[in-house]
């Protein structure tokens, strides 16, 4: 099932359960989506990789939200963004641990032939592209680091 399909086919669940906090994560995903679909004027559906860009971005947002009010002693507007994050969080690909990223990236720098700091650029694109949605950016730029430094 496509993603759109699944959302809507999970907010309708969330309505009929009253599940308050999953159906507003829901709508905020629904939303994403439809703001995607417009900007570029296609109506020929979701590109699942831009599906998997808008998931991660709002997951990513919560995490923060998060965050920033637990620094605030905002412990309710805290609670209802973790549960936000992990409705999200359900949707994306199971994540990469430390050590399946740094295989990846020590297999990309091997079909590469990177050896040096200076090819950290091509690294990273190339990395990216292969953990896409499974990895985050930050943990893969410092594993990169790691490994091109000697490490």
């Amino acid at each position: 099932m496509e993603l759109q399909q699944r959302i809507d086919a999970d907010i309708k669940a969330a309505m009929l359960a009253r599940e308050k906090d999953k159906l507003n994560a829901l709508r905020a995903i629904k939303s994403a989506i439809l703001l995607e679909l417009t900007k570029d004027g296609s109506h020929d559906g979701l590109d699942e990789a831009v599906g998997m860009k808008i998931l991660q971005k709002l997951h990513k947002q919560r995490v923060e939200s998060a965050a920033i009010y637990h620094q605030q002693g905002r412990a309710d507007l805290a609670s209802e963004e973790e549960v936000q994050a992990k409705v999200i969080e359900a949707y994306l690909p199971q994540r990469m641990t430390d050590a399946e990223v740094e295989t990846s990236v020590r297999e990309v720098i091997a079909a590469l032939g990177a050896t040096s700091m200076a090819d950290m650029g091509r690294v990273m694109g190339e990395a990216n592209k292969r953990m896409a949605g499974k990895a985050d950016g930050s943990a893969i730029a410092t594993m990169v680091k790691k490994v091109l430094a000697g490490g």
